[in-house]
């Protein structure tokens, strides 16, 4: 037993020796071989070691892959954030575009009106004008007008330093035509002077 006893204190000094666990028992009359008792412990522990690096690993595998997969979602979404941006911004681009083609056709149409009533105003002021106009030169003359624009005729100097001999004869008879019609306008008034006159001395004669 005291032999027992003293192997049991050896088991106690292995390094890697797991406290708590009873040794193993050996049959009475075996030869103990401390050798091999010691190379199955240290290879269970190898088969632990080994299994909990296993574990380890996997462990890690998984959560390298549940790290890609979350780096892959926060992509996605980054992704398809960015896009529904880039909607955004270009329907708002277009919106705004839109806008501004509606702000400019509206003033061009302005601008249009705004120059079409002018138009239409210079027009209808001038037709009025115009109206005017002709119906001031439709008007006849009177005598008084007559006898003032024959005298202003009769004031113009007649410049033929610079005449040709057909300029000139064609003057001759433009004045000779003139005087004609003068002397046509001046018999005319004598005989409307007489006629007056004896109609005049009638009418007291009568009184």
């Amino acid at each position: 037993m005291a032999a027992i006893q003293l192997s049991d204190s050896l088991f106690d000094l292995v390094p890697g020796f797991v406290p708590g666990l009873a040794p193993p028992k050996i049959p009475d009359g075996e030869i103990v071989d401390f050798d091999d008792i010691h190379r199955k412990r240290m290879e269970k522990d190898l088969i632990e070691l080994q299994s909990l690096i296993e574990s380890h690993f996997e462990k890690r595998k998984k959560e390298e892959e549940e790290l890609i997969s979350l780096t892959d979602r926060i992509e996605k979404r980054r992704s398809e954030r960015a896009e529904q941006m880039k909607i955004r911004a270009e329907s708002e681009r277009k919106r705004q575009n839109k806008q501004e083609e509606k702000a400019r056709k509206e003033e061009e149409e302005a601008k249009k009106k705004a120059n079409d009533d002018a138009r239409k105003k210079m027009i209808l002021s001038n037709l009025t004008f115009t109206g005017y106009k002709t119906q001031g030169e439709t008007k006849k003359p009177t005598e008084r007008e007559k006898k003032k624009k024959i005298l202003n005729d009769r004031r113009k100097e007649l410049n033929v330093e610079h005449m040709k001999e057909d300029q000139l004869r064609e003057k001759a008879k433009e004045l000779w035509d003139w005087i004609r019609q003068l002397e046509a306008e001046k018999y005319e008034l004598q005989s409307k002077q007489t006629k007056q006159k004896y109609e005049v001395k009638s009418t007291e004669k009568s009184v």
